[in-house]
């Protein structure tokens, strides 16, 4: 009798906790990245940090991520990746030249939003941003205060 497949109990996904406070997201696209065998054992243990993230073109014209923090496996040998490499994505040649047309028209960046698993692969959530003003932030914040004024009304209404 075969032994029964274990359940993977780790993250199922990893955000950028700023992407979305400091850009506004106009485009969202996955791509597939290339890893080595102790990244991929250090991604399914959540050690990796994606706030400082962002992308750029190389001279090929292919998309590399940088900025990624994939910490090193604790059980690896000398033979153990860098944490800060750049890490090459993979995309159709059609969404590469639409992206870099984007970022070449000037005023956009393209940045890791989440990376998370289909089925036994990894992937990167991408979002073509557009840098936030101070004053996009602070009517952000009014707006996130106005809501939880709303809902704390709305749950002392219901308690009545």
């Amino acid at each position: 009798m075969a032994a029964k497949k274990k359940k993977y109990t780790g993250p199922s996904e990893i955000r950028n906790a700023k992407a979305r406070r400091d850009y506004i997201v106009e485009d969202i696209l996955e791509a597939g990245i290339v890893l080595t065998g102790t990244e991929v054992k250090s991604i399914r243990g959540g050690n990796v940090q994606l706030s400082d993230g962002f992308c750029r073109f190389s001279n090929v014209g292919e998309l590399f991520v940088q900025g990624v923090h994939i910490d090193e496996y604790s059980f690896g040998t000398m033979n153990n990746h860098i944490p800060r490499r750049e890490r090459k994505l993979l995309l159709k040649s059609r969404e590469l030249v639409r992206l870099r047309r984007a970022v070449e028209a000037g005023g956009k960046a393209i940045v890791p939003l989440r990376m998370y698993f289909k089925e036994s692969l990894i992937k990167v959530e991408l979002g073509l941003c557009v840098g936030k003003k101070l004053f996009d932030k602070r009517d952000d914040l009014k707006k996130k205060a106005v809501m939880r004024d709303e809902q704390q009304s709305l749950k002392e209404y219901r308690f009545r």
